[in-house]
């Protein structure tokens, strides 16, 4: 086997149900989970003074794993990714969607030492290691089956957005034009107003704006009753696509992928398709349900 396939087998998830598959998946995890951890220890001033050297070594060793999954993943592309040309296959991978979860994982490490990077931008760059927890979507069913659904229900879910938009603005401008010129501090714009939108239509309430004329009032009430209905939307489409899912998933275990034939029966259809491929079994049961049907007449 050559070195390229014995990489794969390793990288590329439940390949061949590899032992050394399964280890690597399980490392990767536990790293990521450990490297979110470490982000938010180092938040709290106090314990970053007592470890903030273990945090900095840690994270340098994490971003030499990462860096290794990353140029073997790139070193395999041709088979993950295939196409045409080497180079094809790399590009594909590379601008794949967890080919750039994998770079940004690792590219706020580098990139002060490729370029000279204002503090502002370095600071937001590191806030994009937390993208490494999205590494865990390539090792967890679980997360594919959340994002499956979210692309298989896109269609909806877009229509479900745009309605909210819709009444947010539709709101907005209302509540501006009725309590802006009595409470001009609290709706100045339609910008803040529409921040006290949002509020309201997603049921959080802050309660540090609110109107106080009759008119914002009912506005207000008929925004808190759409929203109920508006939260409560999404969340339906989103469980009856993992109903659909389970179903598929049923339904696909009673199926046999070779022949297309039904497997794992319950013991009645087992015992009525048996029967019927037999003919003194048939006989039997016609016989039987010819004297029950005499019985039943006298």
């Amino acid at each position: 086997m050559r070195l390229k396939e014995k990489i794969y087998r390793v990288v590329n998830k439940g390949a061949h149900g590899s032992k050394y598959n399964l280890i690597f998946d399980y490392g990767i995890m536990l790293l990521i989970i450990l490297n979110v951890v470490a982000l938010a220890i180092g938040t709290v001033p106090g314990i970053k003074i007592k470890v903030g050297g273990f945090l900095r070594t840690f994270e340098v060793l994490s971003i030499i794993i990462f860096s290794i999954e990353y140029l073997m993943r790139l070193y395999v592309a041709d088979l993950t990714h295939p196409s045409s040309s080497r180079v094809k296959s790399i590009l594909k991978f590379v601008f794949s969607g967890y080919g750039l979860i994998d770079l940004v994982a690792i590219l706020p490490f580098y990139l002060p030492f490729l370029i000279a990077v204002d503090m502002r931008f370095l600071r937001l760059f590191r806030l994009m290691r937390f993208f490494r927890l999205m590494k865990l979507n390539r090792y967890n069913s679980s997360l594919n089956l959340i994002w499956s659904v979210v692309k298989e229900k896109r269609s909806e879910l877009a229509v479900t957005g745009f309605v909210s938009i819709l009444i947010l603005l539709i709101s907005s401008f209302l509540m501006y034009d009725v309590e802006s010129k009595i409470q001009p501090d609290k709706f100045p714009n339609i910008f803040a107003t529409f921040w006290w939108a949002i509020a309201t239509l997603t049921t959080v309430g802050y309660g540090d704006v609110y109107p106080i004329t009759a008119v914002g009032k009912v506005i207000s009430s008929l925004i808190a009753i759409l929203g109920i209905g508006i939260v409560a939307l999404p969340t339906g489409i989103i469980s009856a696509g993992f109903m659909n899912k389970i179903d598929m998933k049923e339904v696909s275990k009673d199926i046999c992928p070779h022949c297309g034939k039904e497997i794992n029966q319950k013991p009645e259809n087992r015992a009525q398709q048996n029967s019927n491929n037999n003919p003194q079994l048939v006989w039997e049961q016609k016989k039987q349900l010819g004297l029950e049907r005499a019985e039943a007449n006298h």
